[in-house]
């Protein structure tokens, strides 16, 4: 998972950022409203993680923006200001969840998981593909009821795919998601995670198929006729 993380507090962002990509979340951070949308416009997100209380324009500014442009991205709002008429307003406004400073960092990950779970239509912490299951609490696969041993990459790859069910992504769009910074690592290295994978997931009634000029989708195998 990928999101953007909107916030002018440097070290929160420095030290928020660090912290997620331990739980496999990677996050591009920007310090100043209007830096959110070309941010957007530039790269494909999982979730936005924005402050209201951004410099250049706020963030019920670019939430609206957000909205009025037809961009259904989920929005996770913070602030320092814990009221009901804050949370109302903000949900009101467009927002999909609402978190007051100072926040557990569990709290945090586990509303992200729920909001990208939703807007995937996979509302449950366990998701499933065939035979193939994942935990999103114990960050575990299972498959055909049984553990599946994978690498941390092959995890994040198969992670990413199932996050995705029924989307295609390319090489780029999955390497975006499993290292946070793509400059030493080349996308042909997905075409060797995909490999190893499709090998563990041999026979077993659960693919990762290749839609020719879109990307790899993870599905249900066919039955044979």
């Amino acid at each position: 998972m990928r999101i953007l993380l909107a916030e002018d507090e440097r070290t929160l962002a420095t030290w928020l950022a660090r912290a997620l990509e331990q739980s496999g979340v990677l996050a591009d951070w920007v310090d100043n409203g209007r830096d959110v949308l070309p941010s957007l416009a530039a790269r494909r997100y999982d979730a936005l993680v924005l402050d209201l209380g951004l410099p250049g324009m706020d963030g019920r500014e670019v939430l609206a923006a957000l909205r009025a442009s037809g961009e259904a991205l989920p929005v996770l709002v913070l602030t320092a200001r814990d009221s009901l008429m804050e949370r109302v307003g903000s949900l009101n406004e467009g927002a999909d969840d609402f978190l007051a400073k100072p926040f557990d960092l569990a709290e945090l990950e586990a509303r992200l998981q729920a909001l990208v779970r939703r807007a995937s239509g996979a509302a449950r912490a366990l998701q499933r593909c065939g035979p193939l299951a994942y935990d999103a609490a114990a960050k575990a696969f299972t498959l055909q009821d049984q553990p599946l041993a994978l690498t941390p990459r092959e995890h994040a790859v198969l992670r990413t795919l199932m996050q995705h069910l029924g989307q295609p992504l390319s090489k780029s769009e999955i390497l975006d998601r499993v290292v946070s910074d793509e400059r030493d690592v080349s996308p042909e290295a997905i075409e060797v995670l995909v490999h190893r994978l499709r090998k563990r997931l041999a026979g077993s009634g659960v693919r990762i198929a290749t839609l020719r000029g879109l990307g790899y989708v993870l599905e249900p195998e066919a039955a044979e006729p």
